[in-house]
């Protein structure tokens, strides 16, 4: 199937809690500068109706009742052609809105944005964020923060998110706490934000070296996916999202896995086909896979929405990633620290008999072929042990370490030993040796915009060409050094790690 302009998926889902009500008023806001707005305060997609039953019991009450969650994705080219009215309809009541956005993409996409609600009549308001996974903090959620309360943001008010997956997890989270919960609208801009972060409604940022261990669940009103955005992407950012669908493909969508073993190479050098001059037949099949990921993912993902089942067939490459990812001085990508995780799954689901040799070097040869990282040398059995210890306690006491059983279907492990692991991580590391570049990856590390804040520091040494490119321009000394970098007095800059 291939999405058109416009495209919907709506999502309904029923949370045991409260059902919805849906109601309108007027109301009148004095902004900072007291000039007077009438804005129409619509429904929320997200809200309680009053049929929730309260029971007496011998000592106390008993609480039941349901709460309905809709939203809805919508398939949408060039979002800020002006001629496309889709996203100036969410704010024509208000008259106005706010605009949380990432830096990188408001360098690119910031004129145009602010032409597109001129043109609409609506007044908008920027608040510009670096990005990046060492951004991923309670200081960037407070400095959201405090942008909704000098904005005078209004308790349902849609603020509108435009960046990656970082971007969106931190200012979601930032939605979800404010006033306790206030509405927001995303536009994700890299691939693994458009086929991964949009998907769920989870929120949440980094605590320290621990991934994504404070957040909340807060569903978007609406989530428009404008694939576009891929034309402007580095191809160290396509490689990233694309280990998102080799996840999914992998344990739960084998035509997606077709495709992408079929055209890996290609979507990669076209940007999925976005880049002019890429071939009819490669913009089609992204078109398919993009579609049909999403689709899977959601299948996958709205019926548990709140986790409250942990076998969850989307955490393959989730199980020993989380501890990895943030370990390297220089953290890793997202999409490479689970496809290093993906890989290793896949070597232990073939010594396990759940797929066959043929399936093992299918899955491991097209990673490999797209330039994603297949093993590092601080993934150890020591890293490994740590992490499934620290999985489960998030899993509830099991590893639920998600497998193929074969390519397209999914089977959760149990009872992975210290001593299996660390026999088969042997096994699993002289056999990636024998890929392109001993099984490393191409742009494996996380990018100058994620890495570095310019301050009046001057104890921070110059690198570069870190990811075969000039992504990374500076990281500490104490960094340069543990990692081996070789840099002259020339070399200095007056920068400071973010750490």
């Amino acid at each position: 199937m291939v999405y058109k302009n416009h495209d919907f998926i709506k999502v309904n889902h029923y949370k045991k809690k409260s059902n919805s009500v849906h109601f309108s008023k007027v109301i009148t806001l004095i902004n900072d500068s007291f000039l007077l707005y009438s804005i129409l305060l619509y429904s929320s997609n997200i809200m309680s109706d009053m049929s929730a039953i309260v029971t007496p019991t011998t000592n106390g009450f008993h609480i039941e009742g349901y709460e309905r969650i809709t939203y809805d994705f919508r398939f949408v080219d060039n979002i800020f052609d002006p001629k496309h009215p889709d996203l100036a309809e969410c704010y024509h009541a208000w008259g106005r809105c706010l605009v949380i956005i990432d830096d990188n993409v408001h360098k690119v996409y910031g004129q145009v944005m602010e032409k597109y609600f001129a043109e609409h009549n609506i007044k908008c308001t920027t608040k510009v964020i670096r990005s990046g996974e060492l951004r991923k903090t309670m200081k960037t959620k407070m400095e959201i923060l405090d942008t909704f309360a000098e904005y005078g943001l209004v308790r349902k008010e849609p603020v509108l998110v435009i960046g990656g997956g970082v971007l969106t997890d931190v200012a979601g989270y930032a939605c979800a706490s404010y006033r306790r919960t206030s509405n927001f609208i995303r536009i994700p801009t890299t691939l693994i934000g458009l086929i991964d972060a949009s998907v769920s409604i989870k929120v949440g940022l980094n605590h320290g070296k621990l991934k994504n261990r404070l957040g909340a669940y807060h569903a978007p009103l609406m989530t428009f996916l404008d694939f576009s955005f891929l034309k402007t992407l580095s191809q160290g950012h396509i490689r990233n999202g694309f280990a998102e669908l080799v996840k999914i493909s992998t344990v739960a969508e084998k035509t997606v896995f077709d495709l992408l073993d079929k055209y890996g190479e290609q979507l990669i050098s076209t940007h999925f086909g976005y880049l002019d001059g890429a071939p009819e037949e490669v913009r089609n099949a992204a078109k398919q896979i993009n579609y049909i990921g999403i689709k899977k993912m959601l299948e996958l993902e709205v019926p548990n929405l709140h986790e409250i089942m942990l076998d969850r067939v989307i955490a393959f490459g989730h199980t020993w990633s989380p501890t990895l990812e943030l370990t390297p001085p220089i953290p890793l990508r997202h999409g490479h620290a689970i496809n290093i995780d993906m890989a290793f799954s896949t070597t232990i689901a073939w010594k396990r008999g759940l797929i066959t040799m043929e399936e093992r070097d299918r899955i491991l040869g097209l990673m490999s072929r797209v330039g994603l990282t297949l093993d590092h040398e601080l993934f150890t059995i020591e890293l490994i042990w740590k992490a499934t210890k620290s999985i489960m306690l998030t899993r509830d006491g099991h590893q639920r370490a998600a497998m193929p059983k074969p390519i397209g279907n999914c089977i959760f492990v149990n009872d992975l030993t210290y001593e299996e692991l660390e026999q088969i991580l042997k096994e699993h590391k002289q056999l990636v040796k024998s890929y392109p570049r001993a099984g490393d990856g191409v742009d494996a590390y996380v990018d100058q915009s994620d890495y570095m804040e310019t301050t009046d520091g001057d104890d921070v040494v110059l690198t570069k060409a870190l990811n075969g490119e000039l992504l990374v321009d500076a990281v500490s000394s104490t960094l340069a050094s543990s990692i081996g970098m070789n840099l002259n007095a020339a070399d200095k800059t007056y920068c400071s790690a973010v750490m």
